[in-house]
């Protein structure tokens, strides 16, 4: 008997207690974790939400950018909320297959708080590269496939990922350049070191704009509305998906009312205007509103890891 009543004690002191630590949530400052490096086009999205998320939860969300442990890190936080990353379809997803020995289990590690935005990729390459459409593109890439190369913003990224999935459809073998983030790829691509980008619409614009780059294909199915004269790869003779999302996950263990107040302050960002102005500015598409629980998250991740698990193996690139 008085183990039992021990127990029930026991168990309404630790309701108590996270309840009142979920109230006072959150007392300092949170840390928003990056996983790549900093001006990149995942570093862009989380600030512009992060700098909106403060002035909802009164604390201040500084970002931190944690190139490629950056998941990894979050995962093994203490889960009290004080610490989340902004993950992708490259770390949350394809990462499980693209690797032997993940560093973190996507599904068991975390828990989701809400998915914020899916974003197109494009395919671009050096400005002298002799193919001035997608169609030009494959018949260049098939004849001399032996000497190209496409880079990424490093392996496994949602970059690299995209050119595995477009290499695979056109049945070549071309050399992977990785880099440490969007950023020095994209400089070697305008400097000609290298021969083409799968780059995230937001970063791919301006250099495209600019006239230092050639965009080639939007790799979705409809086209982009930052870029609305890019046709598709479908448009172009081959149907080649490619893109990334960013959503939000804690650690796994975090406290419910915790997630629900951060999910709250992230929808909260969502709904701001200048916010979502600022993001389909960039070519994002903000989740919409019955996408943006942490429920949803959590079937999503898991369909997108079996999604991408088939193209993947399929090319048969895997990474240690």
């Amino acid at each position: 008997m008085k183990t039992r009543l021990f127990a029930a004690a026991l168990a309404g002191l630790v309701a108590w207690t996270g309840a009142a630590f979920a109230q006072s949530y959150p007392s300092r400052p949170v840390t928003m974790v990056i996983p790549f490096a900093a001006g990149g086009p995942t570093d862009v999205l989380g600030r512009v939400v992060a700098a909106r998320m403060s002035e909802v939860l009164g604390q201040q969300v500084v970002v931190e950018n944690v190139g490629g442990a950056g998941s990894k890190r979050v995962a093994q936080a203490n889960p009290d909320g004080y610490s989340f990353v902004v993950g992708t379809v490259g770390t949350h997803a394809q990462s499980q297959t693209l690797y032997k020995k993940p560093l973190y289990d996507a599904v068991a590690d975390f828990t989701p708080v809400s998915l914020l935005a899916e974003v197109p990729i494009a395919l671009i390459a050096r400005q002298d590269l002799p193919a001035n459409n997608f169609k030009e593109f494959v018949a260049h890439t098939k004849a001399n496939q032996k000497t190209m190369q496409f880079g990424s913003a490093g392996a496994g990224s949602a970059t690299h990922l995209g050119c595995v999935v477009l290499n695979s459809a056109l049945g070549v073998d071309i050399t992977h350049v990785p880099y440490r983030g969007t950023g020095p790829a994209m400089q070697d691509l305008i400097a000609g070191r290298i021969d083409y980008l799968c780059e995230i619409i937001s970063t791919a614009r301006p250099q495209v704009e600019g006239g230092k780059v050639k965009a080639l294909a939007i790799m979705t199915k409809a086209r982009s509305a930052v870029l609305p004269n890019l046709a598709t790869t479908l448009e172009q003779g081959t149907d080649v998906q490619a893109y990334t999302w960013n959503a939000i996950f804690l650690p796994k263990g975090t406290p419910a009312d915790v997630v629900k107040k951060l999910n709250e302050a992230a929808v909260a960002a969502m709904n701001t205007k200048a916010v979502a102005d600022r993001l389909q500015g960039l070519g994002a598409t903000i989740a919409p509103p019955e996408q943006r629980s942490s429920q949803y998250l959590a079937g999503f991740v898991k369909s997108e890891i079996e999604k991408w698990a088939a193209p993947i193996k399929a090319s048969g690139v895997s990474a240690d």
